[in-house]
């Protein structure tokens, strides 16, 4: 399953130059990653309610490849890629038309929100996440 979200770049997204500044790409992701949960019926709060567990980021590796600039439509799909016990894994890809602009790989974990340690996933969280 591969999720499509689209953003503008604004103004507050760029450095000096107009060129996105390198740390919004991991809120652009976040807003993406948010909104794909969302679309497989899997919304955070959600989670933390109905079970008391959260994901946390684990890992990330992020490869840009060409700036985007302001007023710059990103589209940034989202594609989960394996669903462990208690992690996920995910890969990122931000578009400008047909213009590669970053990969960002990223780890998951599942954690008990009241002590942070790691914990399953939900059964009926990892089957909504690998349909």
């Amino acid at each position: 399953m591969t999720h499509e979200y689209s953003l503008r770049v604004y103004y507050q997204d760029t450095d000096a130059g107009g060129v996105v500044y390198h740390a919004n790409y991991l809120a652009f992701a976040e807003r993406a990653r948010t909104e794909a949960l969302r679309a497989q019926g899997a919304a955070h709060m959600e989670l933390l309610a109905e079970h008391g567990v959260l994901f946390v980021v684990r890992r990330i590796n992020l490869r840009y490849q060409r700036p985007a600039r302001l007023d710059d439509v990103i589209r940034i799909q989202t594609a989960f890629r394996a669903i462990g016990g208690a992690s996920v894994a995910l890969q990122q890809a931000f578009w400008r038309g047909g213009d590669s602009l970053a990969v960002l790989d990223m780890n998951l974990a599942c954690v008990r929100a009241e002590d942070g340690k790691a914990a399953r996933i939900p059964e009926a969280w990892a089957m909504k996440l690998k349909r």
